[in-house]
């Protein structure tokens, strides 16, 4: 190999990027207008839960149990009918996400001791937000009733009873405020490589094709593997500066937590950026066209987002999907990522993922440069 010409060849791509707006505009602003997007876009946090609340009872409990609820973070009374029947019509329209009968009989029962018993309807056309809701209107609620039976109980003079209770004390960990920003911006590190690598790859030896000009290159004493090394490595390394652009902004601007090894980050995103440029240089060698090329390009990187486990957790998919998870590069690389932002796990534990990246990229780097010297 003559490092001379290689040097060539790197200078001319560096000089084509920096000469194409696009290409500019591309790997410096999608990036970050992606993080931005998917960093206060994509949550799964549960706020302003809108409610409906029939209030039968009209007592001073069930009044302080909506004003309750309507100041919490997490939910805001949208309506109060008095009539139970306007219920289906509020989650019909939308206006309503959950609706909350509270019975005429309500404290009387509870301080009776026979039981009260709250009407709660919950939308479940998104089942995620019906979930989180719900579960969290049920432990305000049970906080409340919590509340309730010790007033009740002060009144009776039993308070202070010993009455033997089976209790579960929650500790979250590594992510200890359940912020769906901690989980969701170290994946979109991922996939903002994915998409800017395979897009800068992809086109690679397609344009020249178009252009005439790797005919030109061909005759030339260039190598086959000078010019891929010459293409491929300036994306390398725009590759690592958006590496380092986008882990810079989720640590300042999201505050997303870091606990693992910046040289185990950045060196795995060395060999996610090697899988990267495989798959581009195969969809480059493939296309006789950029259009086929922008194409295979969008083929390949829906997949890779879908079955990555960055919106959907792969344990949740059929087995025959989850099987075709194990080839797809940025399903290691997510996981890699996300044990050393929020776990600060290290090689001991990691190693798996990095073992079967590694060999993943090896493969798609010998197998694009295998197809490109077929076709030459």
């Amino acid at each position: 190999m003559n490092l001379s010409r290689l040097r060539y060849i790197i200078k001319k791509e560096f000089l084509r990027i920096r000469r194409d707006p696009a290409v500019l505009r591309l790997v410096l602003l999608a990036p970050l207008i992606q993080l931005i997007l998917f960093g206060y876009g994509a949550t799964t946090d549960v706020r302003d839960v809108s409610v409906a609340i029939c209030d039968l009872d009209r007592s001073p409990d069930s009044r302080q149990l909506i004003t309750e609820i309507d100041h919490s973070h997490y939910f805001r009374v949208a309506a109060l009918p008095d009539d139970p029947r306007l219920l289906s019509a509020l989650l019909l329209r939308g206006t309503a996400e959950l609706a909350l009968l509270i019975p005429d009989d309500f404290m009387t029962r509870l301080k009776t001791g026979d039981g009260a018993e709250l009407g709660l309807y919950v939308d479940g056309s998104d089942a995620n937000t019906a979930g989180l809701a719900t579960s969290y209107f049920v432990r305000l609620l049970q906080e409340r009733g919590l509340r309730w039976q010790q007033r009740l109980a002060r009144a009776d003079g039993t308070f202070g009873t010993s009455v033997p209770q089976l209790q579960a004390q929650q500790r979250v960990w590594y992510n200890v405020d359940l912020k769906s920003v901690n989980y969701m911006v170290p994946g979109v590190f991922g996939m903002i490589v994915l998409v800017v690598t395979i897009n800068l790859s992809g086109l690679a030896i397609v344009r020249e094709r178009e252009a005439g000009t790797l005919e030109q290159l061909l005759v030339t004493p260039l190598r086959t593997s000078e010019l891929l090394l010459g293409k491929m490595i300036p994306m390398g390394v725009i590759g690592m500066l958006e590496s380092v652009l986008v882990v810079l902004f989720a640590l300042g601007w999201f505050h997303v937590p870091f606990r693992g090894s910046f040289v185990l980050l950045f060196s795995m995103a060395a060999v996610f950026l090697v899988a990267c440029l495989g798959l581009g240089l195969l969809v480059s060698v493939l296309s006789r066209t950029q259009q086929e090329a922008q194409i295979l390009v969008f083929l390949v990187i829906m997949p890779s987002v879908l079955l990555s486990g960055f919106m959907f957790p792969i344990a949740n998919m059929p087995p025959v999907i989850g099987a075709l998870t194990y080839g797809i590069p940025a399903r290691y690389f997510l996981e890699i990522v996300r044990g050393l932002f929020l776990r600060g796990v290290g090689v001991s534990i990691l190693w798996p993922q990095m073992l079967a990246l590694t060999l993943l990229a090896l493969a798609l780097l010998a197998l694009g440069i295998g197809l490109m010297r077929k076709r030459l």
